[in-house]
């Protein structure tokens, strides 16, 4: 059940589009069916896979606390320059992080029914980039490339600054090209600058996500007890062995729309965003990296106060889940301390975290949970937050509104949508939360035909095909 004041609620976005490629899946497509079957997509690597790497010692990679593990993004070796206009010189000079964000974006906006050069009115993208490994190790060492390219053509290619502006200059553009850095917040703080940037009338669509590709990608961690790193490859959110997370590479980018407009338009609906907040700890904690729990519940709260929605109604959190001894219990703690300032019920919301799948991606974490979450509000399932046996002993979810969802669940609502929360928290202290809902319901256009017409798009124009509907 939909309820109709959503169509009338001023903070409504709605995401008509997605793109992105995470470990193990090179499309959305991939990335849900991983998530509804369980799938983890670790890798581990061999001794060679990791001399290959060319910067590790193997006196290293054999140390008992050497993890030869992590999430690995496929083919990022490759890249369509000829699409963008790119030379495959300035390709070879471009962090992958800039080259695989700029496809995800054509590729979210042709996923949403648009062509940049169609669309009439202002598009703006938010969004934010991981360490560049690419420059540090690819190209730093070649003196030639920078003498015979100059350090400012490089740099276009490699600042973190040019990452939402090259977009906007190499699709035309015209609404803000903001760049958003707060660590592992980034994306879904991004989502949250690109909700405000609407509201404000700023653009009539906006992307936003980040990115994260560590290269080379096929080297592993030196384990140390008390850090965020696991010891074993694995992240066991919420769970008594949990330990730690592990880094992976990936890129998410969601196109949003105010929903009066995108119902207007006729857009496919994937979810509703009715609200999110952004804040940040302060000093009141106990060291810079450290999470705080007050600061999490103050903008978990804000973003449903933002909502205008109970937190009863709220029944799926994806939660910034680390799997860290530390983490895990004052996420939960926060998490309980906003509800409970609402309700006193206890177990009726099931909490995820998709780094049990894909590991922690840095600038992309918050857009790859909230990918997660739109997925499972538009096929109404809970998929399963994985290596979950035995609660962390540091967490009441008997006292709490929270209980883990460790297998594939049908999500179940009683008069109310279906509605989620997705958390990202920063090193440093940069909070992000957002509340989801699912899809208002399609008014059917009339009786179906015997015949349609199927567009295809192409780089150089658009051609039809005429199918025989099989369902007549």
């Amino acid at each position: 059940m939909i309820h109709s004041d959503i169509l009338d609620h001023f903070g409504a976005i709605a995401v008509i589009g997605m793109a992105g490629r995470f470990p193990g899946a090179q499309n959305i497509d991939e990335f849900w069916m991983n998530l509804r079957d369980g799938v983890e997509s670790i890798s581990f690597f061999t001794d060679e896979e990791l001399m290959a790497s060319g910067i590790i010692d193997p006196t290293e990679f054999n140390a008992a606390q050497y993890v030869k593990a992590g999430a690995v993004l496929e083919d990022i070796e490759w890249f369509d320059a000829s699409f963008f206009g790119i030379t495959p010189r300035d390709a070879e000079l471009t962090d992958p992080q800039h080259r695989i964000f700029l496809e995800c974006a054509w590729e979210a906006l042709e996923n949403a029914g648009y062509t940049p050069d169609r669309y009439r009115g202002r598009i703006g993208i938010y969004a934010g980039a991981g360490i560049n490994t690419y420059l540090l190790f690819n190209l730093f060492d070649d003196r030639s490339l920078f003498k015979s390219n100059g350090l400012r053509r490089i740099a276009i290619g490699n600042e973190k600054d040019s990452l939402t502006m090259q977009v906007s200059y190499k699709l035309g553009l015209k609404g803000p090209s903001v760049n958003v850095n707060t660590t592992c917040s980034t994306s879904l703080v991004a989502v949250h600058l690109a909700c405000q940037s609407l509201l404000n009338g700023e653009c009539e669509m906006a992307l936003a996500g980040g990115v994260s590709i560590k290269v080379p990608q096929k080297v592993g961690y030196m384990y140390q007890e008390g850090g965020i790193d696991s010891p074993d490859g694995h992240c066991r959110a919420f769970d008594s062995d949990a330990k730690g997370t592990i880094v992976g590479s990936g890129v998410g980018i969601v196109v949003l729309k105010r929903l009066a407009d995108a119902i207007t338009d006729g857009d496919t609906i994937c979810a509703v965003i009715r609200g999110t907040a952004i804040n940040n700890d302060g000093s009141l904690k106990v060291g810079y990296t450290a999470p705080s729990v007050q600061g999490q519940a103050e903008v978990i709260a804000e973003a449903l106060e933002v909502a205008c929605v109970e937190p009863e109604t709220i029944t799926y959190i994806e939660a910034h889940g680390t799997g860290t001894p530390l983490g895990d219990p004052i996420e939960i703690a926060a998490l309980t301390q906003a509800f409970q300032t609402k309700t006193t019920k206890k177990c009726f919301c099931a909490v995820g975290s998709v780094k049990t799948n894909i590991g922690h991606l840095d600038a992309a974490a918050g857009i790859a949970g909230l990918i997660k979450t739109v997925l499972a509000l538009k096929h109404q399932l809970q998929p399963s937050s994985l290596h979950f046996r035995q609660a962390n002993p540091q967490i009441d979810f008997a006292n709490s509104p929270f209980y883990v969802n460790h297998t594939l669940s049908e999500w179940k609502t009683v008069d109310t949508p279906h509605r989620a929360g997705v958390s990202s928290f920063g090193i440093g202290g940069t909070n992000a939360h957002a509340i989801m809902e699912e899809a208002p319901p399609l008014e059917l256009s009339g009786p179906s035909r015997p015949y349609h017409l199927v567009t295809i798009s192409a780089k150089n124009g658009y051609c039809t095909l005429s199918l025989k509907n099989q369902l007549s």
